[in-house]
């Protein structure tokens, strides 16, 4: 018989028709909103495989549905979501798929921070709604990004670097913290200069967000944090939600600590702060880092290997969790 997939959302074509090649795939058809967890648990209580998508939520409840499931697949790069050492403990493996979204992240991240400093949206509003200001009207007056401070938080990272070499177009000047620095070979390629995190608020036009998600980086720019930036700065986060602290940042909106911000995630997604939802001063995206079809198709074909692999009985080549599939 053959196995059957439980897909939580429409996956690339090239992906889909190989996985329906080597499996029974029932597959929520709603892109628009993420899936219930009732739906999810429902879906997963009928499946061999569970293949979910990085906004996915695979907790103990839901892999109580299925105590015989054969694995979690997922197209995450890294699994947040996923209750790794519950389904360790359950010698249920776990995959996810490489740093595939380094380029098409690098692109919303520079689309955010041009769009939030020369108020691109609400100009767009404006002539939605019958106005025009005037050519050389101060109405709309934004803020320079050419030849501006960019400031890198986690900068060593692939993403981080992408967004830096971007800036050498604008004649930027890059600033850059990590916990570990850059080679000399790459601080050269992007003229970057490392610095210590304060310094990096302290001094920069466009602080750029790029840490890993770990217990150290949650919250990592708060009350504080705002509070050494500039006034005429702006926050760009295209990396994980919760490295900022989303009650904080309002506040220092509210109060003009800061310019403007550009999120592509948020702390409690699918959960926006209201007050951010009425902000002109902040453009936001609902996670569109790797939104890029031919990208989020070798992601998912990715999954397909791992699929793949599990029905051959060989290793699945993306296992966070590998211990479970010895012996």
């Amino acid at each position: 018989m053959r196995p059957k997939v439980f897909v939580s959302q429409p996956i690339g074509p090239t992906a889909l028709a190989r996985l329906k090649a080597i499996a029974d795939v029932e597959m929520v058809e709603d892109s628009s909103k993420i899936i219930s967890k009732e739906r999810m648990i429902e879906g997963v209580r009928g499946c061999d495989i569970l293949l979910a998508l990085l906004h996915d939520i695979v907790d103990k409840e839901v892999m109580d549905a299925n105590p015989s499931l054969r694995a979690i697949t997922s197209m995450s790069i890294t699994p947040d979501r996923i209750d790794v050492e519950e389904a360790t403990r359950r010698k249920l493996p776990v995959t996810v798929v490489p740093a595939m979204a380094v380029e098409t992240t690098a692109d919303i991240c520079w689309a955010l921070m041009m769009s939030v400093a020369r108020r691109v949206v609400e100009g767009d509003n404006m002539l939605r709604a019958g106005g025009f200001p005037g050519a050389q009207s101060n109405h709309l007056a934004g803020g320079f990004v050419w030849s501006k401070t960019l400031g890198l938080v986690g900068g060593r990272g692939r993403i981080a670097r992408a967004v830096g070499r971007r800036a050498r177009g604008f004649d930027m000047k890059v600033l850059y913290q990590s916990r570990q620095r850059m080679t000399p070979e790459q601080e050269q390629e992007l003229n970057a200069t490392y610095v210590s995190l304060d310094e990096l608020l302290q001094q920069s036009d466009f602080v750029s967000l790029h840490p890993n998600m770990t217990p150290e980086t949650h919250h990592l720019i708060g009350e504080r944090e705002f509070g050494l930036m500039k006034r005429t700065a702006y926050i760009i986060n295209t990396s994980r939600g919760p490295v900022i602290d989303e009650k904080a940042l309002v506040k220092a909106l509210q109060s003009g600590e800061i310019a403007g911000a550009g999120l592509d995630v948020f702390e409690r997604e699918p959960y926006i702060e209201p007050e951010l939802l009425t902000m002109p001063n902040v453009v936001m995206t609902p996670h569109l880092g790797s939104a890029v079809l031919e990208v989020r198709d070798q992601m998912a074909n990715v999954v397909i290997d791992n699929i793949e692999a599990l029905l051959a009985g060989k290793p699945m080549p993306n296992c966070v969790n590998p211990q479970v599939q010895q012996g």
